[in-house]
């Protein structure tokens, strides 16, 4: 197909258009296949397959290599080829979808309008070019990168809306017909009929003439529409596409269909079809406890309800869709890419909320982890990426968070994502993106000693990025053991694969050695004097290696905290004429471990080291404790006050912070060096013991509406706060704590 719209000489043999349908199924497939060697960790296999073709899916994915390469590395030169080579995808895309719209010998999908393949190629390349820039250090570049945002999403609806229009067409033209298929029935006028599947199940069918072929890239959700309407302006959809003609008398009729469909009657009425139900042949072969399927009588509020369970079907058929490479491409492309849209949004912390106007919509978190998990069934590139961000969402950012549901939607899906681990080790054997999720699957599940042995027997990866992202994952993880020598060790190894953070890098070597000093002081005063010219040596290269980098024009978040500190300690240090180690203060290691939330990962053996950690600075050890400012001695406070809830002693964590933190003036906090993070995060730890308080219990957090606005209430504070260290990144664990206050009716968006 493309040959023919290039310029091609080559005469096609037999049928024009079946031999322009096949081209451009060879050319998706082709594509396809090479760049799924990526995630195998055969970068250079990859290449090799890509570079044999040009068409628009070719370059697709020769930027997703390259995106993958971007975004696990940061390296500026990367992020610029990616960013070059994504632009050059979204331009051939763009073309060709205009092409495909107006070339009668292009495929016609039953589904799609023409061109549809070629516009999710383009909102594809749209999200990822948003990424990079977003990642760039410069202000331009990243809003440029939001704007980019919205055109993905303008694309990516104008697929959904046409599809829309599609199926409205063929349900107002048949729905007056009656059915001729054993499993549809007869209906009157424009009412839907309801009949009983074997397993007891209400569904709702509609008579669709001879060939009722239906489809929804939204699956188990709302249509894109209703969901626009309640949640953005009407925005219109793209207008290169055009409505999909309804000629199509030999289609196959699919088995079976998945998903909630709204669907508008020619007399303007909404029908409600239960499109997950099976057919009766098959509901026989159903377990008795598969989750309900979503009932036509539903409201709008009781669907809002469901679970994740209830909404995405363990045992949905994809191809349901069709089996055509094209219109597999679509739906998988169209899910994954939706459903990174909607999760990505959703993230979005208070700090950077004026952003979103920007955007012009919202988020939808529950919808987007909808539709990756769709994503994920597919056996190609898309599925697999829409496993890697699954993973991302529940294994980093979800653990990453502290009030998020047991059960249900924004709850942790644990047999499920194990199961869908376990068949991505399957498809790509030799990947070592795999290792590193179950290496953080073991250390959600507290096992932090097995992630660190499981990750020093993986072995190296070719592709450097992931080696360094390797390597992160397994510093974290022995931070959070108290692992200090190796902790030391593993980040250094960092700085050597990663030239992102070395300033945090050596901020963090520096104070693995603050450790081991202060555990030798008194014991061991030769190694406690190795350990404090390591600690030196470690902590002079934070301020060289800090402010090289930016984020959208800005000095990175931890490297500006990081160079406050080194700061404060100095000028501490001269002021009380004592050596730079005797000014740290409180555990700056325990600090990191708060931040990166490590004591969620911990078992109470871990806890109790960290108290022990913290101690210290009370202790007699410590001779200059008695001159330290309340600023300080809130650190240790709320430390505190983490461990203590870690450990389920919500009492003692919430007498802790009202005694030594919230019981001081905010203004204490401000000015100069001091630590301006702790009084906010108080706030938000006395919302996250509240949440904690009716885990513990049992209880229905729907029944406990009184401790839900309190625990609002300290929420809000946090969002109404003001700028202070880090606040982006308590921003985005308030952000979930209110997504989950309002899923039991409490709070407002």
């Amino acid at each position: 197909m493309l040959k023919g719209w290039l310029g091609g000489s080559k005469k096609p043999l037999g049928s024009t258009q079946s031999l322009s349908a096949l081209d451009e199924q060879a050319q998706i497939q082709d594509a396809l296949a090479a760049v799924s060697l990526i995630m195998n960790d055969d970068v250079d296999g990859a290449e090799a397959g890509l570079d044999k073709g040009s068409s628009s899916f070719h370059k697709l994915g020769k930027s997703v290599i390259i995106f993958m390469r971007a975004t696990l590395g940061f390296e500026p030169e990367v992020m610029r080829a990616a960013s070059e080579a994504l632009n050059e995808a979204e331009n051939s895309a763009y073309e060709h979808q205009r092409k495909a719209a107006r070339e009668p010998h292009t495929y016609r999908s039953p589904i799609y309008p023409p061109g549809a393949e070629y516009a999710v190629c383009l909102a594809q390349a749209q999200l990822m070019s948003a990424v990079v820039g977003v990642l760039n250090e410069s202000l331009t570049e990243s809003i440029k990168g939001f704007y980019k945002l919205r055109k993905a999403y303008l694309t990516l609806e104008g697929v959904m809306e046409a599809e829309r229009r599609y199926i409205n067409d063929r349900s107002s033209s048949s729905v007056d017909s009656t059915a001729t298929g054993s499993t549809t029935s007869s209906i009157p006028s424009s009412r839907p009929s309801t009949s009983k599947t074997e397993t007891g199940k209400t569904r709702t069918s509609i008579d669709r003439g001879a060939n009722p072929t239906l489809s929804s890239t939204t699956v188990g959700s709302k249509t894109s529409k209703e969901v626009e309407n309640e949640k953005s302006p009407t925005i219109e959809g793209d207008d290169e596409f055009v409505d999909a003609d309804e000629a199509h008398d030999d289609l196959p009729t699919p088995k079976e269909y998945i998903g909630h469909l709204a669907v508008e009657t020619a007399d303007g009425k909404t029908i409600e079809i239960d499109t997950s139900s099976k057919s009766p042949d098959q509901s026989s072969s159903a377990t008795s406890d598969a989750p309900p399927s979503y009932s036509p009588s539903s409201t709008t509020d009781d669907f809002e309800k469901l679970t994740l369970q209830d909404t995405i079907k363990e045992t949905t058929d994809i191809t349901a869709f069709g089996t055509h490479p094209v219109d597999m491409f679509i739906v998988s492309a169209s899910n994954f890419c939706f459903g990174v849209l909607m999760l990505i949004i959703s993230l979005v912390p208070p700090a950077f909320a004026m952003l979103l106007k920007i955007v012009g919509f919202k988020g939808d978190r529950e919808r987007g982890i909808q539709m990756l998990w769709q994503a994920s069934k597919f056996n190609n590139i898309n599925g697999a990426m829409a496993g890697l961000v699954l993973f991302g969402y529940y294994n980093g950012l979800n653990g990453f968070c502290d009030i998020i549901p047991k059960s249900g939607e924004g709850s942790y899906p644990r047999p499920k994502c194990k199961a869908l681990l376990a068949e991505m080790r399957v498809q790509y054997p030799k990947s070592h993106l795999w290792l590193i999720e179950e290496a953080r699957m073991m250390a959600t599940e507290k096992r932090l000693e097995d992630a660190v042995e499981y990750q020093a027997k993986s072995g190296e990866s070719p592709l450097k990025q992931l080696e360094a992202l390797q390597w992160f994952e397994r510093s974290l993880n022995t931070m959070y053991l108290h692992g200090y020598e190796d902790c030391s060790k593993a980040f250094q190894k960092c700085v050597e694969l990663n030239n992102w953070s070395h300033g945090l890098y050596y901020y963090i070597c520096g104070a693995a050695h603050v450790e081991l000093y202060r555990l030798n002081k008194s014991t061991n005063p030769e190694e406690a004097k190795r350990q404090a010219t390591l600690a030196r040596d470690f902590l002079a290269l934070v301020t060289k290696n800090t402010g090289k980098k930016r984020f959208m024009a800005r000095q990175l978040p931890f490297d500006t905290f990081v160079n406050r500190k080194i700061q404060k300690w100095e000028q501490r240090a001269a002021e009380w004429n004592c050596d730079l180690l005797d000014a740290v203060g409180v555990s700056p290691l325990e600090e990191m471990i708060y931040f990166w939330n490590g004591y969620k990962r911990m078992r109470p053996e871990h806890l109790e080291v960290s108290l022990q950690r913290l101690a210290w600075s009370e202790s007699a050890e410590n001779t200059f404790w008695e001159k330290e400012a309340t600023d300080e001695k809130a650190i240790l406070a709320l430390l505190r006050a983490a461990t203590y809830r870690a450990l389920d002693q919500t009492d003692k964590a919430r007498e802790v912070l009202k005694a030594e933190v919230l019981s001081h003036d905010r203004a204490i906090f401000k000015g100069g060096n001091k630590d301006n993070w702790t009084a906010p995060c108080a706030h938000y730890e006395m919302a996250a013991c509240l949440w904690r308080d009716i885990e513990l219990n049992g209880q229905d957090p729907a029944l406990k509406k009184e401790e839900l606005t309190e625990c609002a209430k300290w929420l809000e504070d946090v969002v109404n706060w003001g700028g202070f260290d880090l606040d982006a990144r308590i921003g985005m664990k308030v952000t979930t704590a209110k997504q989950t206050l309002r899923r039991f009716g409490v709070g407002t968006a």
